[in-house]
This record gives C-alpha cells, structure tokens and sequence, in this order.
C-alpha cells in the first residue's frame, strides 16, 4: 500500500497494533505461568484480559471504518516478545527472573503507550472522534498497567531479588574469610 493519505498511515499503525495486541494476547498466559510470584502472576493475568478488551476496542474501530484488522505483522511485539520468552528460559533465582519479566513487560507496555498516543492523535486528526474515545480508554489502561508494574517491581519484587544478592554477597564474604 502506498502511504499518501493520513488515513493509509492511520490504518497501517492500526493493523500494527492489532497484530501487537494478538500478540501478547498469546505471551501473557506464558508470563504468567513462568513468574513464581502470585502478585506478578496475577497481573499478568488481569493484563491477558485487559489486553482482549484491547483487541475488542479495535476490531469495532476497524468495524466502524469497514476495514480488515489483517495484513500487518508488529516486528517490535514479535522482538519484545521473544526478548520475554528469553527471560522465562533463564536459569537462577526466581525472584530475579520475576524481576527480569517486570522489565520486559513494561518494555511492552512503554511500546503500547507510544503506539497508542500516535493512533489517538490520528484518529483526531481524522476527525474520528468515536475511535479517539476508545483509543484513549486503552491508553489509560496501559498507563495504569505500567504504574501497576512499576509499584510490583519496587515492591515485593525486587525487594526479594536484592535480599538473593545480598545472601550472595554474605555467603562469598564468609567464604573469603575461611581462606
């Protein structure tokens, strides 16, 4: 498709984030069964269906501009993904590997904001005021998806994490002195 019209480009970022949003639709339950902690396990779960109300919002967009939601792949969900599905397939402590899930998934969200602020403000552009509505709804909910990550991480989280390095720390200490 050529891009000369606002509205190509509109349509082409909507089709992007559509493809993200499936995306994640079938990363979640795999975060959520690899994080040990049940806060964490239970925000990625209230995400997963957060994220299918996303999915929702904008098949009715794509309804509204009778369009298809098909014929766009998001590399950057498919590379933000895999970089999550590494963090799961690490070995170590799970607090730490907890603490590495936080920080792929608010890469995600960071990446949803973007995306998100960018359609909202072509819908409006576009005088498309019905979809502005809904993409702004989504907007506020991954920006309290992040604030909920970001109080997870600084929580119990990391907090856990920190006390693993610290344990380290105190056990090569008291090592170091046996030689």
């Amino acid at each position: 498709m050529k891009l000369d019209t606002l509205k190509k480009l509109y349509l082409e970022e909507l089709r992007d984030l559509y493809s993200a949003e499936t995306q994640l639709v079938k990363a979640l339950p795999k975060m959520a069964k690899g994080a040990s902690s049940a806060e964490l396990k239970q925000a990625f779960e209230s995400h997963l269906e957060q994220t299918k109300e996303h999915v929702e919002r904008l098949d009715e967009i794509f309804a509204r501009l009778d369009e298809k939601t098909t014929g766009k792949i998001c590399k950057a969900m498919k590379g933000l993904i895999e970089e999550g599905s590494e963090m799961l397939a690490q070995e170590g402590d799970e607090s730490v590997i907890d603490a590495g899930l936080i920080g792929a998934a608010q890469r995600v969200e960071h990446y949803e904001i973007a995306a998100y602020r960018t359609v909202r403000t072509f819908a409006n552009l576009l005088g498309e005021d019905e979809a502005v509505e809904l993409l702004q709804q989504t907007l506020d909910e991954e920006g309290e998806t992040d604030k909920a990550l970001s109080q997870l991480a600084e929580g119990i989280v990391n907090e856990e994490a920190l006390t693993q390095d610290e344990e380290e720390k105190d056990v090569a200490t008291v090592g170091s002195r046996r030689r």
